[in-house]
């Protein structure tokens, strides 16, 4: 009875518990059923999330011209390679939709890649295994060409497909590359690194965009896939102030005297002392942006590298001493050595102390005496004043140009020794682009003007001019007379017979410029030896009117005794000077030299070829006319542009066929290649030595080309210059 009794207790107990478990759980069911939820996650989402595919669309990142419409950066399209290794419930067995046989198709894939065969057999057979849809094949499947696309598809390989992706492309290579910069792919987005790639990254990125539907377990869409597409924001357009000509000039003589004399460093910038705008700027080392990975130089020196300039810092020093009326161009000084006391080191003249006995203060400029600029500093402006006047033209702060990584030099004031040596351009540091800026003032009247790179912003999508500059006067340092004056000051460094710069003379144009010759320092202390100097020359043409205004230096060049190191210099200065001028259809204020006359092209298009080419060609254009046509549909320039004899001009006919191409530079070929819509990929740096589109062939909208390009091996000519007495 008692066990009985128990048992029933017992059964009663364990009743209590199921029922009480079957209620929980019944209840945790209705729960679920009622609310969707599961430890906080709702089932409809995460049903909804599984069923729901979402891509990211892409937003082109936008283009970066030239002052000319050049077009100096894009997003390129590549390709990337998948193979498809999950069967599909849709397969077909006449036509498999999946890689089918790994060795073969990896046997069939490796030459195009130029990749191992069994690395994408053991890719494609581990994928396989391991059941997944797709594999990839890591770097050997990325960023490949339209050509290659297309010779793989020729192949016909079941599974193998490809996925569309944008790549930065810099169609001039090594052209202008401290300015533009550069941009690499930062996980899935393209995102600027330096230059104006960087300055303006948000806004040439612009916004992507989505799209997400409703698939099956086979990532098929659904009948009623509930499509929901986000369309993606393009990025905006830079244009910038460079202009291809002159930038071309320079990238050309730059590498040339690269090449001859193989200095530490080279500097230059070409600029509108007028307006502000940059026309040309270059650095060496330099690189192409299109191979980041060789890099020598990141920094742009013209904006970044605050060093000692030197003597072109003395037109500041005379600017000052005249603006502030204690300048008499006719007083004598003792030329040599200036010593202000028995504890501060003697100043001494760059002819090792000799000097030339005595002399004027005008003459002290034209010689480049470090002893005249100390005693202006010294005992005539006071180095109180002058610090203000050092000041006024901004030494102790950037320029705020629209470029990354400006730095400001730096000046150093401390003792004596450092303020009178500041006059002549040692102890004190500053950037090209500072002394740019300060000697705008000079150029200009007394007012000085804010240099910049960008010219406008553009809506890519309706092409409506969002933001356009002008010229910015940031100050007045000096007075239009002090100014008038301190250019005759630098008339006389080039056209007098004491001046330190006859050899920047021009030959349609004259010339006011700054010799400098600054000492290099290692662990604190100045070298010695021939060609342990940064050469520099700050000039401007023509001097009455000043348009063009340039900045070149040269670090440590391997000259030969005989040489000195402003050779490079005034070959760099001169070549661009005196061509750009004349590309600018600046009139000549000098009757000397033979006259470069620029060519303004008349209306073209629609015109008859022969008629045109035969016009061209008597200016002096080099013309390339591309097929049989008897009238022409494009040029590469528009009817008023001015060109200079011996440039190329590309004239499109009605029946475009293609040229040989053999000696063309890359411009030129891309110059066609945007007229035509040509798929260009350029291989090499030079000039063109093979194509893959033969001579004659009939071109069509978005043919490939591609092209190797090689360096001519040739002399380097010896130019006839007259050597300047070091600095």
């Amino acid at each position: 009875m008692k066990k009985n009794k128990k048992t029933n207790i017992m059964s009663g107990i364990l009743i209590v518990l199921f029922a009480g478990v079957f209620l929980i759980i019944s209840g945790r069911f209705l729960y679920i059923q009622a609310t969707g939820d599961i430890a906080g996650i709702s089932l409809e989402k995460w049903a909804e999330e599984k069923r729901t595919a979402s891509y990211t669309l892409d937003a082109e990142r936008g283009k970066i011209y030239g002052r000319n419409g050049m077009t100096l950066a894009y997003d390129r399209p590549t390709y990337k390679i998948q193979a498809i290794v999950g069967e599909s419930h849709t397969q077909q067995e006449e036509k498999p939709l999946h890689v089918v046989n790994p060795e073969k198709t990896a046997e069939k894939l490796a030459p195009l890649l130029e990749a191992d065969k069994s690395y994408l057999a053991k890719q494609m057979e581990e994928g396989i295994q391991e059941d997944r849809f797709q594999v990839e094949f890591g770097s050997a499947g990325k960023e490949l060409s339209q050509d290659t696309k297309e010779k793989i598809e020729e192949l016909e390989l079941p599974g193998i497909t490809f996925k569309e992706e944008s790549l930065r492309f810099y169609p001039n290579g090594m052209f202008a590359s401290h300015i533009i910069g550069f941009a690499q792919k930062d996980d899935k987005t393209i995102k600027g690194v330096s230059g104006i790639e960087k300055q303006m990254n948000t806004f040439l990125s612009g916004k992507d965009g989505s799209i997400s539907y409703q698939r099956d377990q086979y990532n098929d869409k659904l009948l009623d896939p509930e499509e929901v597409i986000n369309q993606p924001e393009d990025g905006g357009d830079v244009y910038l102030t460079i202009d291809q000509k002159i930038q071309t000039l320079l990238e050309d003589v730059m590498t040339q005297m690269d090449e001859t004399y193989e200095p530490k460093r080279m500097t230059a910038v070409v600029m509108d002392p007028k307006t502000g705008e940059i026309m040309a700027m270059s650095n060496r080392p330099s690189y192409n942006p299109n191979n980041p990975s060789d890099v020598e130089n990141w920094y742009n020196d013209v904006i970044a590298t605050p060093v000692e300039p030197g003597s072109t810092m003395k037109m500041f020093t005379w600017a000052a001493a005249i603006e502030e009326g204690v300048y008499n161009g006719d007083g004598w000084l003792e030329s040599g050595t200036y010593k202000i006391s028995d504890r501060v080191s003697a100043v001494r003249d760059h002819n090792g102390g000799e000097g030339w006995g005595s002399i004027t203060y005008d003459e002290g400029f034209a010689r480049s005496s470090n002893v005249a600029a100390s005693k202006l500093v010294w005992e005539k402006l006071g180095t109180e004043k002058y610090l203000e006047y050092l000041k006024a033209f901004d030494f102790d702060e950037k320029t705020g140009i629209d470029l990354p990584g400006e730095e400001a030099g730096q000046l150093v004031y401390n003792y004596p020794r450092d303020k009178i040596t500041t006059a002549f351009g040692q102890a004190s540091t500053v950037t090209p682009i500072q002394q740019m800026k300060a000697a705008s003032a000079i150029a200009n009247g007394g007012e000085m003007i804010k240099p910049y790179v960008i010219s406008k912003r553009v809506d890519s999508a309706t092409g409506k001019t969002i933001e356009e500059k002008s010229p910015e006067v940031t100050s007045k340092p000096i007075s239009k007379e002090t100014s008038n004056q301190m250019m005759d000051l630098m008339g006389s460094v080039v056209s007098s017979e004491n001046g330190t710069g006859q050899e920047y003379k021009l030959e349609d144009y004259s010339v006011a410029g700054k010799t400098g010759t600054a000492q290099m320092t290692e662990n604190g202390s100045y070298l010695t030896g021939h060609g342990n100097y940064m050469y520099s020359f700050l000039g401007m043409a023509p001097k009455e009117d000043p348009q063009l205004m340039m900045y070149v230096s040269v670090t440590q060049p391997d000259i030969e005794p005989t040489e000195h190191g402003s050779e490079p210099v005034s070959f760099i200065f001169k070549n661009v000077m005196q061509n750009g001028l004349h590309y600018l259809n600046i009139e000549p204020d000098k009757d000397e030299g033979e006259q470069i006359e620029p060519v303004k092209l008349p209306k073209m298009t629609g015109e008859e070829t022969s008629k045109i080419k035969e016009k061209l060609n008597q200016q002096g254009l080099d013309v390339s006319v591309i097929g049989s046509g008897k009238t022409i549909k494009k040029a590469s320039a528009a009817k008023g542009e001015v060109l200079l004899p011996g440039d190329r001009i590309i004239l499109i006919t009605d029946k475009p066929e293609m040229p040989d191409l053999t000696g063309w530079s890359l411009r030129d070929v891309m110059q066609l290649a945007e007229l035509m819509s040509l798929d260009v990929e350029p291989i090499g740096h030079g000039y063109v030595t093979k194509q893959s589109i033969e001579k004659g062939t009939s071109l069509k909208k978005n043919d490939y080309l591609g092209v190797e390009l090689q360096q001519p091996d040739s002399d380097n000519e010896e130019t006839d210059q007259s050597s300047e007495t070091s600095e």
